[in-house]
């Protein structure tokens, strides 16, 4: 079968929250855009399920924030932690400059799904499910379009500019010859899936203990943990069997006693690679990295999410002029990179430093009770610094904003 073409202004590969919310800013701007999914659907388990304050003053500014809400989802005002025993109130978004003041648990399906709905309301927007992104075309060192795997055959989409919204083990990066630069992480993250009872407690809920670091996120009527082990120990916990995994989480978790059994098999348990990254170059001519692609994130503060959407608001911001007008240049590209990399490598600094001296110190402490950190002490002491950490994970370092008049109307 011969290959099939395409032409789009921008083709995004990934639908993920970077590639849905770019697609939806520039196709509200008048620009013509293609996203690419290579899954028929968005339902993946155990993908962060946070939408942050931040975003949510996204939603606000773009006049979809009540129907957004209305979607089941649950509001987590305060983010609070056992420590030792000890229960620290950690953030207090009470006191942020949003409207919203508390992170929403809203399965991050629903989250795209959402925005791909606003999104088809605009004739210039295009999703393609099912359309893996496989290449690039490119031609005397400027990438031109992207080579795409689909049901139908194979394409060529060509455009003015692609952006890899792929994800941390982007293709489109590597074909691109883009090398991250990769900072570590002494830690792996187990998912998993716990029902939630009356009478459990309601919010975030962490138990951190010697040798063990346990998040619940309140999922409804299940309890979404994630089980922070060593890096690489999965096959060592495995091989002391399912029995011991499920009476740690119960001796971590008190309140869960007699749930462990709900872990079947170890496919029920998902295994997330910890990794932070960050290219040294966002963009090559005719092509951007945003998000995971661009940046892996540690799950610390779960901001990945946030940091990907606040990438895609900037290149909005940046971008839909030159693409409309047909005059993108690679100076455009440089300046979402400069735009977008304080705040992340201010954010990974944070991330590295809380991996190193906190939670590999609880992972490697197995057998010494667990004292309460000084920083938990003054939390609980002065509740006036719930706010830094509150404002830290809620907002991040450079918020972005929907600024420009013309592109908030889509003219």
């Amino acid at each position: 079968m011969d290959t099939q073409k395409l032409k789009t202004t921008c083709c995004i590969a990934g639908g993920g929250p970077a590639g849905m919310m770019l697609g939806f800013l520039l196709a509200r701007a008048g620009v013509n855009v293609l996203v690419l999914e290579k899954h028929v659907d968005f339902l993946r388990d155990f993908r962060g399920d946070t939408i942050h304050p931040s975003t949510l003053q996204l939603m606000h500014e773009l006049g979809v924030l009540e129907k957004f809400l209305q979607r089941p989802h649950q509001e987590v005002r305060e983010l609070r932690a056992y420590i030792g025993g000890t229960e620290v109130i950690i953030g207090d978004f009470s006191h942020l400059p949003t409207v919203c003041r508390f992170v929403a648990l809203m399965p991050q399906w629903d989250f795209l799904n959402f925005i791909a709905e606003e999104a088809k309301a605009y004739p210039g927007f295009q999703l393609k499910m099912k359309w893996e992104a496989i290449g690039l075309i490119e031609q005397e060192n400027r990438i031109l379009g992207v080579r795409v795997r689909t049901q139908e055959g194979d394409f060529e989409v060509t455009a003015d500019l692609v952006v890899a919204a792929d994800g941390r083990g982007s293709i489109l990066r590597k074909c691109a010859q883009l090398e991250p630069t990769t900072f570590g992480a002494p830690m792996d993250v187990l998912w998993m899936r716990l029902s939630k009872k009356p009478g459990d407690p309601g919010q975030v809920f962490g138990r951190i203990e010697s040798g063990h670091f346990i998040v619940l996120l309140d999922r409804g009527d299940y309890w979404q943990c994630a089980f922070v082990i060593p890096k690489g120990a999965l096959d060592e916990i495995r091989a002391n069997g399912l029995e011991n995994f499920r009476k740690t989480i119960e001796t971590t978790v008190p309140f869960l006693e007699g749930r462990g059994k709900e872990i079947q098999s170890w496919d029920d348990v998902k295994l997330l690679t910890v990794m932070v990254d960050r290219l040294p170059t966002w963009y090559r001519p005719g092509l951007l990295c945003i998000g995971d692609a661009a940046h892996a994130m540690s799950p610390i503060g779960g901001v990945g999410i946030n940091l990907a959407i606040q990438d895609a608001v900037a290149a909005a911001n940046l971008l839909w002029k030159p693409l409309k007008e047909r005059t993108l240049n690679i100076e455009d590209l440089e300046k979402v990179q400069k735009r977008r990399e304080f705040p992340t490598r201010m954010t990974q600094k944070l991330q590295i430093f809380l991996q190193n001296r906190f939670v590999s110190r609880i992972l490697e402490n197995k057998n010494e009770p667990l004292k309460v950190p000084l920083f938990a002490k003054l939390l609980n002491r002065f509740p006036l610094l719930r706010r830094i950490p509150a404002r830290l994970v809620g907002i991040g370092f450079r918020p972005e904003h929907i600024k420009n008049s013309d592109f908030r109307m889509g003219n």
